[in-house]
């Protein structure tokens, strides 16, 4: 087979076909480590078990000392799939004893979570201006992905590298990567609502094709006007010069857009930003073509917004 032949061949595979198979590899793992599982259950309830949060689960998630009144979220605690990723690394880093294990990033925003994995002689890996510095990352050497997941370039460069990978994504981010990839069959721009820099939507974008994000109304405003009317492409490009992918091109790959969010953006404005798209389409189209030139899934994180929900709730007590 050529060479020219072999390049076209791969072109045909999809990032999210790459990524699977790069699960399929023995080296790969994704389900933790049972031998060790029961230890890790019992060091999880040794540092995240609280007595008074018991009581206050007990007394109606509300407790009073001395006049101050404290309320618990009824959802108070780690979500499902956070508590799944502390679980699958501290299990990675007892099935590997001996073994040095890296980390690629946080593994979820909380410094006490992360403290205790730097306190297990984790490594997490360094970023510089150049990228990631994993040229720390040696031969049979363990590395963890985070619950943000990690990019696709990522995980062919450890596919490709004699390292055992432990992967604590969280299946909703998974499930915001099989969207884009749905995008991108269909023909669509990925809009991704979240933040451009943020670790998740990174690896999110780097399933992507073509793309841009924002990350609020106003500038899914800025795009929504720019279908609608046109406008100065290269003010609206230096606006987004971090936020798109190569070649973008607003002229000719906003006419068909597929909608997905980083999953920890507010659920409200997600939906608020789709229905401005869909309305926007269908001015521009019509109302039955909008339905080809725009689609969305939900893919927003519940437990995100049960947080959401509860500190607004508090703070209109509060005030």
């Amino acid at each position: 087979m050529s060479e020219t032949t072999e390049t076209e061949e791969e072109a045909k595979i999809s990032k999210k076909q790459q990524r699977l198979l790069f699960m399929k590899n023995d080296k790969f793992f994704r389900n933790g480590f049972k031998e060790v599982r029961k230890d890790v259950e019992s060091t999880m309830e040794g540092q995240f078990k609280s007595n008074v949060v018991d009581e206050m689960k007990e007394n109606k998630f509300v407790m009073e000392r001395e006049g101050v009144k404290v309320h618990l979220a009824s959802d108070f605690g780690f979500c499902w799939g956070v508590e799944r990723s502390i679980a699958l690394a501290y299990e990675a880093v007892k099935h590997f004893p001996d073994r040095k294990v890296h980390i690629t990033n946080e593994l979820i925003h909380n410094p006490e979570v992360n403290d205790n994995l730097h306190a297990m002689d984790v490594n997490f890996i360094q970023k510089t201006d150049d990228g990631k510095d994993f040229t720390v990352v040696g031969e049979n050497d363990v590395v963890i992905l985070p619950a943000f997941g990690a990019s696709f370039e990522e995980m062919q460069f450890f596919d490709q590298k004699n390292v055992d990978v432990v992967d604590t994504t969280c299946p909703w981010v998974s499930k915001v990567w099989n969207t884009v990839d749905t995008h991108q069959k269909k023909g669509l721009t990925s809009i991704i609502h979240g933040k451009y820099e943020h670790e998740e939507t990174v690896a999110t974008v780097s399933f992507c094709e073509d793309y841009i994000c924002v990350k609020n109304m106003k500038e899914a405003e800025m795009v929504a006007d720019y279908i609608t009317n046109g406008g100065d492409k290269a003010a609206f490009m230096n606006h987004f010069k971090h936020a798109h992918s190569d070649g973008f091109d607003p002229d000719t790959m906003l006419d068909c857009l597929g909608l997905a969010n980083q999953t920890t953006m507010y659920k409200k404005e997600t939906r608020a930003i789709g229905q401005m798209f869909q309305k926007t389409m269908m001015e521009k189209f019509g109302p039955v073509d909008a339905e080809t030139h725009y689609m969305e899934f939900d893919t927003i994180c519940d437990a995100t917004q049960v947080c959401i929900l509860f500190i607004f709730r508090i703070s209109c007590i509060a005030n």
